[in-house]
C-alpha cells in the first residue's frame, strides 16, 4: 500500500497478512474450519467514511446546481450579464439563460466520456484528484468575469463541467468497486444525498447574499465552491485505491487489506475470500483476452443490452423533471405569486436533502426495482396535479389573486421532490455502478453518465422555450416520461440487492428474467459465468444452456454467514 494510504489512520491495517499469492490468486485455507465465519458488521467506520467523504463529488455538483438558479434572479447578476429592455430594465433572453445554465452540462458530458479511460490508466482516486484541478480552473474563469462578459461565465461553466462530469462517473465507480455488498446500494446513494445537500447549502447561501447590491451577491457563493473542491481534491489522496482496481493491477495484498477493513473482518474471513475469488475468476478471464477492439464493448455478450439500459435509465432520471425545479425554481415560483422565491427554493432544497436519507434506507430494504416503480408512480401523480393546477386554476397574469393555487403547487412540488430524492435520485446511480463487468465498467459507465448529462443539457437549455409556449402543461410531458420509466424498470432491470458485482454480471449473461430476479440463487464463486469466458468463446451456448450446465455446489466447509443482513 502506498505511503499516503498508510498514513491515513482510518485505513491502517488491523489484521494479519492476506492469503494471496504474488500472481493474484487467492489462497484457500489449508484446513477445514480455517475460514473466519464471525458475524459481518452491517456498517463499519471505514466504509462509512469512504462513502461519505468521496460523495463530496456529488456535493460539488449539487452546489453548482443550486447556486445558478439563484444567480438568475439576483439584480446585480442580471444587470451585469443580462440584456436591456427599451425601458432600462434588464432581462435574460431564453437563449442567454439557457446557455448560462446548460453549458455546464456539455462540459459534464465530455468530462464523463474522457474520465473513464483516464481512470483505467491512473486509477480512480488519482483521477478524482486531477479533475478537481480542472474544476478550480473553471471557477477562476467564472469569478473573474467583468461587466457584460456573460460569455465568460458560459466558458467557465463549461470548463468546470468537465470536472463535474468526471466526478459524476468516478465517485459512483469508486464507491461501487469498494463498498461491502450488503450496503453498496446505500453507500453509492450517498452520492445523490450529497448532491441534495449541495443544492440546499447553495440555496441557503444565495438567500443570505441575494440582497447585496454589489458583485458579492454572487461572488461569495461562487467563491465558496473553491473550498468544497479543495477538500475533495486533497482529502482523496489519503484514501486507498478501490480494491478491484488494485487487484486488476497486481496489488493483490492491498486489495485484500482494503476489502477486509471495509467489511470490518479479518482477511481470512469467508466473505473476503469468496469475493476475492470472484474477482480473481473474472480477472483471469480478462487476461486471456487482453487485446480487445474498441467495438467489443458493444458486441460482447449482453453488453449492448446493458449499455442501452444504462443510457436509457440515466436519460429517464433527467426526464423525471427534477431539474425543472432545481435549475429554474426561483423563476417558477415567482410566477406562482410567491413573494420571496428564494425562501421557497430553500424549502424545496431542504425537502430534497431530508428525504434523500429515506432513499438510503429504501434502496437496501425494499430493493432497486420496487423502489423505482413506486417512485415513478408517485411522481407521476404529483406532476399531473402540479401541471393541472398551474394551467387550469392559477391566474398566470395575476397569480396573487389565486394564492391557494400557488400554495397547492408548492405542496405538490415538495411531494414530487420527496419521491425523486428517495428513489430515482440515488438508485439510478447505484444500478449503473452495478450494471457492468469490470472489463468494461469505466467505458460503459462513461456512456451512461454522458447520457445523463446530455439530457441535463437539453432540459436546461430548452426549458425556457417550452415553458414560454405551453406554460405549466410542461408537467404533462414529464408525467408521460415517468410512466415510461416505470415500465422500463419493470421489464428490464434486474434486482441487485445483496449481490456482488460478479453475481449481477452472471445474472445478465444468463438472461435471468428481471421480474423473477429476486428469487435467483447464485452458484459458488468459482462457477460464476463470466463475460470474459463468453467473449473468448469458452462457452458457445445460450444463457439458458449455460445455466442448466452449472454443476451443483456441494460445500466442503460450513456455509458462510453472507453479508445480506435481512431485517
Amino acid at each position: 500500500m502506498n505511503k499516503l494510504s498508510k498514513s491515513f489512520n482510518i485505513f491502517r491495517p488491523r489484521h494479519g497478512k492476506a492469503s494471496t499469492s504474488s500472481n493474484g490468486s487467492v489462497s484457500q485455507p489449508s484446513q477445514a474450519g480455517a475460514y473466519d465465519d464471525s458475524p459481518v458488521p452491517r456498517l463499519t467506520i471505514h466504509s462509512f467514511i469512504m462513502g461519505v467523504f468521496v460523495s463530496m463529488g456529488g456535493f460539488i455538483f449539487g452546489y453548482d446546481t443550486g447556486q445558478i438558479s439563484g444567480f438568475l434572479g439576483m439584480p446585480e447578476f442580471l444587470s451585469r450579464f443580462g440584456q436591456k429592455h427599451s425601458d432600462g430594465t434588464f432581462y435574460f433572453s431564453n437563449v442567454r439563460s439557457g446557455l448560462i445554465v446548460a453549458l455546464l452540462s456539455i462540459g459534464t458530458l465530455m468530462g464523463a466520456l474522457i474520465a473513464g479511460p483516464v481512470a483505467d490508466r491512473i486509477g480512480r482516486k488519482w483521477s478524482i484528484c486531477g479533475w478537481c484541478i480542472m474544476l478550480h480552473i473553471g471557477l477562476i474563469v467564472q469569478i473573474s468575469a467583468t461587466q457584460g462578459k456573460w460569455y465568460q461565465i458560459v466558458v467557465g461553466r463549461w470548463i468546470a463541467g468537465l470536472g463535474v462530469g468526471a466526478l459524476s462517473l468516478l465517485v459512483p465507480m469508486y464507491q461501487g468497486e469498494s463498498a461491502p455488498r450488503q450496503i453498496r446500494g446505500a453507500l453509492i446513494s450517498t452520492y445523490q444525498l450529497f448532491i441534495t445537500l449541495g443544492i440546499f447549502v447553495a440555496n441557503c447561501i444565495n438567500f443570505g447574499t441575494e440582497k447585496r447590491t454589489n458583485t458579492a451577491s454572487w461572488r461569495i457563493p461562487m467563491g465558496i465552491s473553491f473550498l468544497w473542491v479543495l477538500i475533495l481534491g486533497v482529502g482523496i489522496i489519503f484514501f486507498p485505491e478501490s480494491p478491484r482496481y488494485d487487484f486488476r493491477h497486481g496489488r493483490v495484498e492491498n486489495a485484500s487489506k482494503t476489502m477486509a477493513r471495509l467489511y470490518g473482518v479479518p482477511e481470512n474471513h469467508r466473505v473476503v475470500v469468496e469475493e476475492l475469488t470472484e474477482i480473481r475468476v473474472k480477472h483471469e478471464e480478462e487476461l486471456l483476452h487482453q487485446n480487445q477492439k474498441w467495438w467489443e464493448i458493444f458486441t460482447a455478450p449482453r453488453m449492448a443490452y446493458r449499455i442501452t439500459l444504462g443510457v436509457v435509465l440515466q436519460a429517464l432520471q433527467q426526464l423525471t423533471g427534477a431539474n425543472y425545479f432545481f435549475y429554474y425554481g426561483t423563476i417558477i415560483f415567482k410566477a406562482t405569486g410567491i413573494n420571496n422565491s428564494y425562501v421557497t427554493q430553500m424549502i424545496l432544497g431542504g425537502v430534497n436533502f431530508g428525504t434523500t436519507f429515506l432513499g438510503l434506507y429504501v434502496v437496501e430494504h425494499f430493493g432497486r426495482r420496487r423502489s423505482l416503480i413506486f417512485g415513478a408512480g408517485w411522481m407521476f401523480v404529483c406532476f399531473m396535479i402540479f401541471a393541472s393546477v398551474g394551467h387550469f386554476s392559477l391566474d398566470r397574469n395575476n397569480p396573487q389573486s389565486t394564492p391557494h393555487s400557488g400554495t397547492a403547487m408548492i405542496v405538490f412540488a415538495c411531494l414530487f421532490i420527496l419521491g425523486f430524492a428517495s428513489t430515482w435520485g440515488p438508485i439510478i446511480w447505484t444500478i449503473c455502478a452495478e450494471l457492468y463487468p469490470s472489463r468494461y465498467r469505466s467505458k460503459a459507465m462513461a456512456m451512461s453518465t454522458a447520457s445523463n448529462w446530455l439530457w441535463n443539457f437539453l432540459l436546461g437549455f430548452f426549458t425556457p422555450f417550452i415553458v414560454g409556449d405551453i406554460d405549466f402543461r410542461y408537467g404533462y410531458i414529464f408525467a408521460g416520461c415517468l410512466f415510461l420509466a416505470a415500465a422500463t424498470v419493470y421489464f428490464f432491470v434486474i434486482e441487485g440487492q445483496g449481490r456482488t458485482l460478479e453475481e449481477i454480471d452472471t445474472m445478465y449473461l444468463l438472461h435471468v428474467n428481471p421480474r423473477e430476479s429476486t428469487k435467483w440463487v447464485a452458484p459458488p464463486p468459482d462457477q460464476l459465468v463470466t463475460t470474459e469466458q463468453l467473449v473468448r468463446g469458452a462457452s458457445r451456448r445460450s444463457g439458458a444452456d449455460v445455466e442448466q450446465n452449472i454443476p451443483e455446489f456441494k460445500p466442503e466447509v460450513p456455509p458462510s454467514p453472507r453479508a445480506d443482513h435481512s431485517e
